[in-house]
């Protein structure tokens, strides 16, 4: 399993030293997450902080946009060279041009479903894309109970892409921890964000992140 600790639950007063303590405790990924206030209640971040991420971390970027706009914030995040950047299927208008413009760019695309979206929404986009963020949450903040339903979203999922694009990884976020981080390995999940179990943690990040894995 490989783990994506959010930044959305680090605290932002000493970030470079949060961002570096999930790297030491050997994550995979770090995962940014950019909300606009528009397409989900919250604002978070843009390309000045994640700049500042992205120099703290020897581990690459997965970030995750939340927003209307979807062309406009790859073109403002697409300097920081991250691994990934998914978008919401729900918001674009275009997204197979969008998966074509992330990768024209360098970087692996992704496409996200919220909790109520059906995975063969994104059938038509498996052979082009490199990974499927489920959310396992409503998307907009962190520290939200995790919706089980996923876990038979993942495994439909797994179908599709084993049938279409059997590279594509399958990612969730949203309420993982320890207690069913075995069930989503289960339902064919290769890719986990946790934000508040791991920063939250009462051993720490590094036993954190080792539990996950």
């Amino acid at each position: 399993m490989l783990i994506a600790p959010s930044i959305l639950s680090a605290d932002f007063g000493h970030l470079s030293r949060d961002v570096e303590a999930i790297c030491d405790g050997d994550c995979d990924f770090v995962h940014v997450d950019v909300m606009d206030g528009h397409f989900v209640p919250n604002l978070t971040i843009g390309p000045v902080v994640v700049d500042a991420v992205a120099k703290a971390s020897t581990k690459p970027l997965d970030i995750h946009l939340m927003v209307e706009n979807n062309s406009f914030f790859v073109d403002l995040f697409a300097p920081l060279r991250p691994e990934f950047i998914s978008f919401h299927i729900e918001e674009e208008k275009h997204p197979h041009r969008l998966v074509q413009k992330i990768r024209s760019l360098g970087i692996r695309p992704a496409v996200t479903l919220n909790p109520h979206t059906p995975p063969q929404a994104v059938e038509y986009l498996l052979a082009d894309v490199d990974m499927v963020l489920l959310m396992s949450v409503n998307p907009g903040f962190g520290g939200q109970k995790f919706i089980p339903s996923v876990l038979q979203r993942a495994t439909e999922l797994k179908k599709l892409i084993n049938k279409y694009n059997p590279n594509c990884l399958i990612e969730v976020d949203g309420g993982v921890n320890d207690q069913n981080i075995q069930s989503l390995k289960d339902a064919g999940v290769d890719v986990v964000v946790a934000g508040s179990y791991v920063y939250k943690h009462p051993v720490g990040i590094s036993h954190a992140i080792a539990s996950l894995k």
